[in-house]
Formats: structure tokens, C-alpha cells, sequence
């Protein structure tokens, strides 16, 4: 059998890319097994030994919060039934391993189930994957007894800090002299951070790492020495909100991928593993795609073809990774770069050329016709097909690998008669009636959000009776209808909010007083008269006294002394249940000379604690109030005679809460305590009423506690009455002097805890 020149080129390219096809496909095939997985307890540590037929290439992450570690091995089966392991052990609570196929061939995937939060560390020996888990509490209890060691030699060194940045995902490539053991953690929103346990860091990659020129998901890399352990290395991204970040192990290389959570591959998140509880976007309506409709290009950038990786290799499809020095917008063509100088070349021959190229095919049409002049250095090759389009007013449409060229004119009048065949279509569809139930909205409110999704043709309505929508239309506007409804009804979210106002407050007083006085008669009545013509007599008393001067204790016999004559009068305030006194008297014959002495002293502690915890369930969006107290009457007398009104002092907890898409709770509370005070009354008798009051607007997380406010008082006091220059004399001025000292504080704080009762029922979707 005879072949044309062009023949035989066409056959042996053909049989290259099935070659390179079939290896590509062989290469698929796992060429590892996975034959046993043991769980022993070593101490504190938990070993996971799992036994391979060759080298296990593996990648782990932490998911659920921390209680599920999730290994894939890569191009691995499982040999036999898929080992299961559900006695607890250490940390580890369970183990399961399952095999399942992805777009790079099989993987082995090992749920680990932990029982508390713990660390991790994963290594290869030789077939052997080793996984040793420790508990975080045990870890952190253990650090301190071997800091010094650690500070003096660590085992791991970052030798460079590598970033790389693609269309869809960065990459932080950490070269390391051998696999560490790391944590990776969020402490706020946009910033990741990879904690590098026992690794220390080289001169030349502790540095600051500026990224944000390449306009990417990630903008700055720093990295330094940890501030609680010295031997620990910190890296830190500043990354896009919404990027997530996947940490994976390649030799000694720690790979941080940053991407999209729709562009993360199912073997790094592990998609039907584990899933948050929290709103997320969702697309319940897309208007649907005109069907042989021709999207017309002309100078934009071709869409990507589906190539083997061989053919991408061979033509160079993909450019290389670019590095910090290269511009952004080096992204726009993915193409393999090419050299043009063409003077008069036949346009066919051009398309011929790039076709080539670019591994697709081009189909010209008969009325595409001219010549080309052109000459372009290091340009991708379907810019260039792109530029030769637009200097002869051609377009294109594409489908896969093959691509159509003709006149922008005809290409547009035919989309122009493909978009009219299709309203034809729709306008001769037939219309179908739907009934969809409403579980918990209310088929009202939601009968507005669905009109706007129906085509002029369609109608709803609303059985009251049923809480069911009839819609009619065409059957693809009614899938979007009944996608929406389906989205929308879902369960409230119901939030438990309790309240708990602390009050405590403390008193100290203290009073000392003194009391003594007495009489003194020299006359010749007393025998003791003075022998002077003038004075013949003479009389000494105390005058400080008077009708509402305490003289209890002066006299055993009589508890109160009828004139006790006292020089000073300063007592204490003691009496029934405060305080006590003591009185001393001195007298001489027939009381000629008398001395009273009344010592009084007065002390007083206290601490008094107040709890309230008002709590209360409602809907989200709904306003809940619940209180507690008493009405208190209050007497007003006015020309119509003396009229009662009651006034509440009242315990009272009024929330409105709105659960946020990240599973939050953003409230507005108000806390009243008010209590009648009787000690403090009016001219009628009425008590005075103690109000505590805090109202505010905050953001909790679901389960958190938050303190919302808080009132400290301290009232001091020092109060000295004495005989003016005798309380002034030392020592001898204590018996002219009253002190009173006093210190009474006071301290209310208020917390407010919310709690989802139907997180999973009414976020998880």
C-alpha cells in the first residue's frame, strides 16, 4: 500500500498521539496497594501504620473542626474488603479506609475519626505510611518539660520560599530539608497561617514576600521565627476572603495551595466527606443556552481546548508558571508561543499554519479569500490566529478542537436565524401545570419571588388551604421555579438567647467613739470645803450631756444613768445587732469626785451576689421579650381625691436576633433589673425604685459568650469629729476624737450567650 507524502505525515502523527494517549491512559492505573492499617498506642501517641505494596505518595488534611483526619494516597487501590478499625484507641476513635476512582486514577482514602483535637505528624518508611497523633492537651502539658532542648537544636530547616501563580490557583512552595510536622490556622479574616514545628528558618527566607502585582488570590508572604518557641517557623499568606487554602506533602516539599472552593479538585477537599453548616450561594435559575446557536469570536480570546497531556506537552498549550518578575497580564493567551514573518501569504496557508500549531482544526468557508502580511516575535499562536482575523474582518465559532472561519456577516446573520428558530420553538412548547408544596414559608410570600423566574406564557396561583403553589409554564422555567421554592423553604433558624446579670457588692464600716465625763464638789457640806472666803464652795460637771445621750454600762444597777455629766459626748453608733461599748466609774467618799468612761466601737462587713438568667426561644428575625417582677403602688392625691398607680420593677430580657450566613448571631438586647428599694422611701412612704439597664446591637458566634456591659462603683469614706486643740494633742487626743471609716463597692456585668437549636435542619443546605 502506496501513501502520499501528506498521507504518511497524517498517519504518523496519528499513531504518535495514541501512543501518547494510551501511555497517558496506562499511566492511570494504580501502581500501588494498600494491604494493612494497625493502630497501637505508644505512650501518649497514637501510631497509625498503614502497609503499602510500594512508597505511598499521600496528602492530609484536618476537616470537621478538627475531628476528622482525612489521608488520600495517591494511585493506590485497596486490596480486599476495606479495612475498618472501630475500637477506640488513644486519641483515635476510628478508622476507615476506601478506595475510589478520580480524574488522575484511583486513591486510597483513610478517614481517621478523633476523638479531641490533637496534632499530627505523617512520614514515609519505606512501604510504611506512619501517622503519630498526640492529644493537643497532652502536647502543650509536655512542651514545657523539653522547651530547652528544643530551643538549642531543631530538627527541621526552610531553606526557600517558592511562590507560583496559575490561572485558577497560587501556590507557597516551602523547601524544607526534610518533611516537618505542621498546623495550619485562620487567627483572622484574610490570612492564613502554617505553623513549622521544630524548624528554623535561613537568613535569606526570613523575608516579607510581596505577590499582590500578579493580581492573584494570594498577595503577600511572610515568613519568621515563632514568638512563643524560637524553634518554631511561621508563615504567614494574606490571602483573597474567600480563597481557601490546602496544605499537602510532595518529598520534602510542603505545597500551600490557594484556590477557589469551586476550583479545588475533589481529591484535596474531600466534596461529600465532610461539609460546613452554614448558608452558602447557591444557583437555583439559569436561563437556558439557545441550542445551535454559534457563539461568534472575533479578536477575543479562544476558549481552552481539551488536549491529552501529551498533545499539550508536543505543542506547548500551556505556558510555564509564571515568576515575580513577569507581568499579569501574561494570562490572557494560554497558547504556545510562535514566530510569524509572512509577506502576501495566502490566508488558507495562514490558517493552515496555526492550525497546525495550536493541535485544532479549522474548517474554512468558500468566500474566505485574501492575503496576509505579517510578522510577529514570541506571540502565543492563538493571539496571533486573532489578530489575522480581525485584519480581514473574519470570525470564528468553536466546538471542541474544531473551529469554523468565515465572514463575520454570514456568521452573524445565521446566529441571527438560529436565535429565531429557537423562539419559534419556545413559542410552540406546551405548557405544563405543577403543584408545589411550601412546608414551612408561607406560599404567599414566596408566590413573588417566583413570578419573576416565569416566561410570559406562565402563571401561578396559591391554595390557601393546602400552603401549595399551582404553577404553569413551559417544564424548564418550572424546574427553575421549583428549584428556588426549594431553596427558600427551608426551616427558620431558631436561637435560644440567655441572659446572665452578675451582681456582687461588698461593705465595710468601721466607728470608734469615746464618751467620758463626771462631777466634782468641794463645800462645807461634802467636808472638803476650798477655806477661802470666796470660793467657799465649788462645783465641777461634765456638760456635753443631754436626753438622747446613751450612758448604758456606766452603772451595773440601772441601765441608764440619769445625768452622767459627760465632758465629752462622741459614741459610737452601737445598739441592738452593731457594735458594743464598754463604761467604766470612778468615784470617790460620799461621791464627792466622780469619773465616767464609755468606750464604743462599731464594725461592719458584708458581700452580697445577685445571679438572674432570664432566657428565651424565638425565630430568627422575631422579636421575644420575658420578664419577671412586681407592680408597686403609688398613691397621687389630686382634686378628684387620691388615685393608685402601679409601676413595674421588673427582671426583663427583650432580643431580637438574625442568624447571619456564617452561621453568626447578630442581636439588638435589651436587659432591665429594677427592684423597689425600701430603705430609700418618699414623704409618703413610697419605696424609690433601682433601675440597671443595658441595651446594645452585637455579633456573637453561634454557642460564644460575650460580655455587653458592665458597671464597677466604689464609694470611700473618712469622717473625724473631735474637740477642737485637745483631739489635735498626740496619743492624748484619741479621748476627744470619733472616727468613722467606711468602703462599700459594687459591680454588675452582663453576658449574653445565643444558641442555634436547628443549626444543621436550618443553615445545613
Amino acid at each position: 500500500m502506496r501513501f502520499s507524502r501528506g498521507a504518511s505525515w497524517t498517519v504518523l502523527r496519528a499513531w504518535v498521539i495514541a501512543l501518547a494517549v494510551s501511555s497517558t491512559a496506562f499511566a492511570k492505573e494504580p501502581d500501588n496497594q494498600v494491604q494493612q492499617v494497625t493502630v497501637q498506642q505508644d505512650g501518649p501517641k497514637t501510631i497509625i501504620t498503614v502497609e503499602a505494596s510500594a512508597p505511598p505518595l499521600y496528602h492530609a488534611q484536618l476537616v470537621a473542626g478538627g475531628k476528622r483526619l482525612i489521608i488520600d494516597i495517591s494511585h493506590a487501590d485497596v486490596v480486599g474488603p476495606p479495612p475498618t478499625i472501630t475500637r477506640p484507641s488513644g486519641v483515635v476513635g476510628g478508622v476507615l479506609v476506601q478506595p475510589f476512582a478520580s480524574s488522575s486514577g484511583k486513591t486510597a482514602r483513610m478517614y481517621i475519626q478523633l476523638l479531641a483535637k490533637a496534632t499530627y505528624q505523617v512520614r514515609v518508611r519505606g512501604n510504611h505510611l506512619i501517622v503519630e497523633l498526640q492529644s493537643s492537651t497532652e502536647s502543650q502539658a509536655a512542651q514545657p518539660a523539653d522547651a530547652s532542648a528544643r530551643r538549642t537544636t531543631a530538627s527541621v530547616t526552610l531553606q526557600r520560599v517558592q511562590y507560583q501563580n496559575d490561572d485558577r490557583s497560587d501556590s507557597v512552595i516551602l523547601h524544607l530539608s526534610k518533611q516537618p510536622a505542621y498546623s495550619q490556622s485562620s487567627p483572622r479574616t484574610g490570612v492564613s497561617r502554617l505553623l513549622l514545628r521544630d524548624t528554623t528558618v535561613e537568613q535569606a527566607a526570613e523575608r516579607i514576600l510581596d505577590a499582590s502585582a500578579f493580581n492573584g488570590l494570594v498577595r503577600s508572604i511572610s515568613t519568621y521565627r515563632s514568638k512563643q518557641s524560637r524553634s518554631d517557623t511561621v508563615v504567614e499568606v494574606e490571602r483573597a476572603d474567600n480563597a481557601v487554602g490546602i496544605v499537602h506533602l510532595n518529598g520534602n516539599q510542603l505545597v500551600w495551595t490557594f484556590a477557589l472552593p469551586k476550583d479545588l479538585p475533589s481529591s484535596l477537599t474531600g466534596v461529600g466527606a465532610d461539609g460546613g453548616a452554614a448558608r452558602k450561594t447557591r444557583t437555583v435559575a439559569r436561563e437556558a443556552a439557545l441550542v445551535d446557536v454559534p457563539t461568534v469570536h472575533s479578536g477575543d480570546q479562544l476558549d481552552p481546548v481539551e488536549e491529552s497531556e501529551a498533545e499539550q506537552a508536543e505543542a506547548g498549550a500551556f505556558l510555564p508558571q509564571p515568576t515575580l518578575g513577569q507581568a499579569a497580564n501574561t494570562r490572557a493567551y494560554r497558547g504556545r508561543r510562535i514566530d510569524l514573518d509572512l509577506k502576501d501569504a495566502d490566508i488558507h496557508n495562514v490558517l493552515r499554519l496555526l492550525a497546525d500549531v495550536g493541535r485544532v482544526n479549522i474548517i474554512t468557508a468558500d468566500n474566505v479569500s485574501g492575503s496576509v502580511t505579517i510578522r510577529m516575535r514570541d506571540v502565543p499562536w492563538d493571539r496571533a490566529l486573532n489578530v489575522v482575523l480581525q485584519a480581514k474582518s473574519l470570525g470564528m465559532t468553536q466546538e471542541g478542537n474544531v473551529i469554523r472561519v468565515a465572514p463575520l456577516a454570514e456568521l452573524e446573520k445565521e446566529r441571527e436565524m438560529a436565535i429565531a428558530r429557537r423562539k419559534q420553538e419556545y413559542e410552540l412548547t406546551p405548557i405544563e401545570t405543577r403543584l408545589i408544596p411550601v412546608s414551612y414559608a408561607s406560599a404567599g410570600e414566596v408566590q413573588a419571588r417566583a413570578k419573576d423566574l416565569l416566561s410570559p406564557r406562565g402563571s401561578i396561583a396559591v391554595d390557601d388551604r393546602t400552603n401549595m403553589l399551582i404553577a404553569r409554564d413551559v417544564p424548564g422555567n418550572l424546574n427553575q421555579v421549583e428549584e428556588l421554592i426549594r431553596s427558600l423553604d427551608t426551616q427558620t433558624p431558631q436561637v435560644l438567647v440567655e441572659a446572665r446579670i452578675v451582681e456582687a457588692t461588698s461593705r465595710y464600716m468601721r466607728d470608734i467613739g469615746v464618751q467620758w465625763g463626771g462631777d466634782a464638789t468641794f463645800s462645807q457640806a461634802t467636808g472638803n470645803p476650798t477655806g477661802l472666803t470666796f470660793p467657799s464652795s465649788v462645783g465641777i460637771a461634765g456638760g456635753a450631756s443631754d436626753g438622747e445621750t446613751p450612758t448604758a454600762g456606766l452603772s451595773p444597777f440601772n441601765s441608764r444613768v440619769q445625768n452622767p455629766n459627760f465632758a465629752v459626748n462622741l459614741p459610737a453608733a452601737v445598739g441592738t445587732g452593731s457594735g458594743g461599748a464598754v463604761g467604766l466609774t470612778f468615784g470617790h467618799i460620799n461621791n464627792t469626785v466622780n469619773l465616767a468612761l464609755r468606750l464604743s466601737a462599731a464594725e461592719t462587713s458584708g458581700m452580697v451576689r445577685i445571679i438572674s438568667s432570664p432566657r428565651i426561644l424565638t425565630l430568627d428575625n422575631h422579636e421575644a421579650s420575658i420578664s419577671q417582677g412586681t407592680m408597686i403602688p403609688f398613691s397621687q392625691v389630686s382634686a378628684m381625691g387620691v388615685q393608685t398607680s402601679f409601676r413595674e420593677a421588673k427582671l426583663q430580657l427583650l432580643v431580637r436576633p438574625h442568624v447571619t450566613a456564617d452561621g453568626s448571631v447578630s442581636m439588638r438586647v435589651k436587659v432591665n433589673r429594677d427592684e423597689p428599694d425600701f430603705t430609700q422611701t418618699s414623704a409618703r412612704g413610697d419605696p424609690t425604685i433601682l433601675k440597671r439597664e443595658a441595651e446594645t446591637e452585637l455579633l456573637v458566634m453561634d454557642g460564644h459568650t460575650a460580655v455587653i456591659g458592665g458597671i464597677f462603683t466604689r464609694n470611700t469614706g473618712r469622717n473625724l469629729d473631735q474637740v477642737p486643740f485637745f483631739g489635735d494633742i498626740p496619743l492624748l487626743g484619741l479621748l476627744f476624737q470619733h472616727r468613722r471609716a467606711s468602703d462599700s463597692r459594687g459591680e454588675l456585668v452582663i453576658f449574653i450567650t445565643p444558641r442555634i437549636v436547628n443549626r444543621a435542619e436550618a443553615l445545613g443546605r
